[in-house]
């Protein structure tokens, strides 16, 4: 039986655009988009994971909300279980400091990007509930 890692997520809003980065070239699954998180570190709630995670990678102060939804992916390399919450900037702009980039886009948008597999079923349920709608 293979170790679950705790992984956390934020989605991010802005307008009708949602906040998505693409993986440096460096690690596993390369160049993939994902939403801004990380490991759950020993000790650490999700809440504070999250916070951390996206000072560390985006340098911005976020607060999470309700968790929008969560999955289990099992990669080659690793299990993770993958919390995403609802979460608004509440200090900061975002900055590359680890991603090769970093957008903005709309439901629509969706298909014209590369996502990490553990996102899949998220992006689904994000296209479900939010297509067409406005913010």
């Amino acid at each position: 039986m293979r170790t679950v890692t705790e992984v956390v997520a934020a989605l991010i809003w802005q307008n009708d655009r949602f906040m998505i980065c693409q993986r440096p070239a460096n690690k596993k699954r390369a160049l993939l988009w994902e939403f801004v998180g990380g490991k759950v570190e020993p000790g650490e709630t999700k809440e504070a994971a999250l916070i951390r995670e996206c000072m560390e990678e985006l340098a911005v102060t976020v607060k999470p909300l309700d968790i929008f939804m969560d999955v289990t992916h099992e990669y080659p390399d690793i299990t993770v279980h993958l919390t995403l919450f609802n979460a608004v900037i509440t200090a900061g702009t975002p900055q590359k400091l680890e991603h090769n980039d970093i957008k903005f886009i709309t439901v629509d948008e969706i298909p014209q990007y590369e996502f990490c597999p553990a996102d899949v079923e998220i992006l689904e349920k994000i296209r479900e509930n939010y297509r067409g709608e406005t913010f």
